[in-house]
C-alpha cells in the first residue's frame, strides 16, 4: 500500500505533468512508443493522455504476448487438440482467432482443451493421466519464457511437451523504427521485460538509433515520469538509456533467469501476427530437449495464414499506426464478448483496454 500510496499520489502527479507542460511547450511534436500491455492499461484506465499536451502523443507497440501469436501457431494447438492430444493453456489463449477457429470453439466440440494457471499444473494433470499425451501452449515474453524453461530443464513425465510461442521483445522495438509513416521519437521500455533481460538489449536504441530510451514501472506516476525523462533527453538531444523502475529492475537483469532461458531455448526467426517475420526474435527448445517440443514430436507442419479478416485492422494497431477507435469492427462486430482480432481477445490488448476503459 505503501508503494501504491507513492506512486499514485496526486499532488506528485500534479508536479510531474506540470513539468511535462513546461518542456513540452520547447518541443515540437514528440511521438512515444511503449510495448507493453500493462503500460497501455494504465495510460487508459487512469486517462493519462488527458493529461498530456496536444504536441505529445503516446503510443502503443506489439506489447500484448497473446495477441501477436500466429495464427499457423494456434492452428497447430487446435490439430493436436482434434487429434485427441490434451491442450492446456492460459485462458486469454482460448480465444485467440485460428485460420477457421478458436481453442475455445474446438473444446466446445468435445476436444479436450483445460485452462491452467501455471504450467506445473499441467505437468501434474499429465503425471496422473498417463495415458492421455498433454502439451502446454507456452505463450509470452521474456516475462514467463524463464518459467518455461525451468519445468523444461526439470523431471517431466514422457507424455508431456511444449507448444513454444515465446517472443522477444527488443527485435519488435528495432522493428518499429523502420515501420514507414511511423514517426517515434522516444521508447518507454517495459518493467516486466527488463526485469528479467536488464538493460543492456537496449543499448541498441541509443547507440545506433539515437533513440531516448527509459525503463519503466507500471504505476501512473512510473510512466508519466518516463515520459518526462524522454521529453527531457529530446530537449537537449541526448539520446540515453535510464532505468526509472530502478527499484525493481537491475542493470544486469535477473541472472538466475537468464541462464535457465540460455539452458532451454536458442533464439530463432519468428513470425508474429499483425507484423511478420522477425529475425532473432523466437526461442525454440535446444535438440537435447526435442522430445518435449510438441511440434518435433508430432511432426507438426507450419503453413502460415492470414492473420485476420480483411476489416480487421489489428495489424495496424499492434504497431501503432492507428488507434482502436479507427478500427471499423471495433465495439460493432468486434467486442469483448465475440473478438474478432486478437487485440480484443487479452486483458492486455490494445482494443480490449481501450474496450474496457475508454467507452
Amino acid at each position: 500500500m505503501a508503494e501504491l500510496k507513492r506512486f499514485r499520489n496526486p499532488k506528485t502527479t500534479q508536479d510531474i505533468v506540470q513539468k511535462i507542460q513546461e518542456i513540452a511547450t520547447k518541443a515540437g511534436q514528440v511521438r512515444i512508443c511503449h510495448v507493453c500491455g500493462t503500460h497501455e492499461w494504465t495510460i487508459t484506465h487512469f486517462g493519462l493522455r488527458s493529461l498530456l499536451p496536444s504536441n505529445i502523443e503516446v503510443i502503443a507497440g506489439p506489447g500484448c504476448p497473446v495477441c501477436i501469436v500466429p495464427v499457423a501457431e494456434i492452428d497447430q494447438a487446435i490439430e493436436l487438440a482434434r487429434e485427441g492430444k490434451v491442450i492446456t493453456c492460459f485462458g486469454d489463449v482460448l480465444r485467440v482467432p485460428g485460420s477457421q477457429a478458436t481453442l475455445i470453439e474446438t473444446k466446445a466440440t468435445g476436444a479436450d482443451v483445460r485452462v491452467v494457471y501455471a504450467v506445473s499444473d499441467a505437468i501434474e494433470m499429465a503425471k496422473k493421466e498417463p495415458k492421455k499425451e498433454f502439451v502446454f501452449s507456452a505463450v509470452g515474453f521474456e516475462t514467463t519464457a524463464p518459467i518455461t524453461a525451468t519445468e523444461a530443464l526439470g523431471e517431466l513425465p514422457p507424455n508431456f511437451s511444449f507448444l513454444v510461442s515465446h517472443r522477444l521483445i527488443p527485435p519488435a522495438m528495432e522493428m518499429l523504427l523502420g515501420v514507414e509513416d511511423l514517426q517515434i521519437e522516444g521508447f518507454i521500455a517495459p518493467g516486466h521485460v527488463s526485469a528479467i533481460i536488464g538493460l543492456k538489449p537496449y543499448e541498441l536504441f541509443t547507440k545506433v538509433y539515437q533513440m531516448p530510451t527509459v525503463v519503466a514501472g507500471f504505476e501512473p506516476n512510473d510512466v508519466l515520469m518516463a515520459i518526462y525523462m524522454i521529453l527531457k533527453q529530446h530537449h537537449t538531444n541526448d539520446a540515453r538509456l535510464e532505468n526509472e523502475y530502478a527499484r525493481v529492475v537491475k542493470p544486469e537483469g535477473n541472472k538466475k533467469a537468464l541462464k535457465a532461458i540460455h539452458r532451454a531455448f536458442t533464439v530463432t526467426t519468428g513470425h508474429w501476427r499483425g507484423i511478420g517475420t522477425l529475425d532473432n526474435s523466437a526461442l525454440q527448445l535446444r535438440n537435447n530437449l526435442a522430445q518435449y517440443d510438441a511440434r518435433k514430436k508430432y511432426h507438426l507442419k507450419l503453413t502460415q495464414s492470414k492473420d485476420a479478416p480483411s476489416d480487421c485492422q489489428c495489424h495496424q494497431i499492434i504497431v501503432g499506426k492507428i488507434k482502436p477507435h479507427q478500427c471499423p469492427l471495433f465495439l460493432k462486430t468486434c467486442t469483448p464478448a465475440k473478438p474478432v482480432g486478437a487485440c480484443m481477445v487479452s486483458s492486455e490488448g490494445t482494443c480490449r483496454v481501450w474496450a474496457k476503459n475508454v467507452t
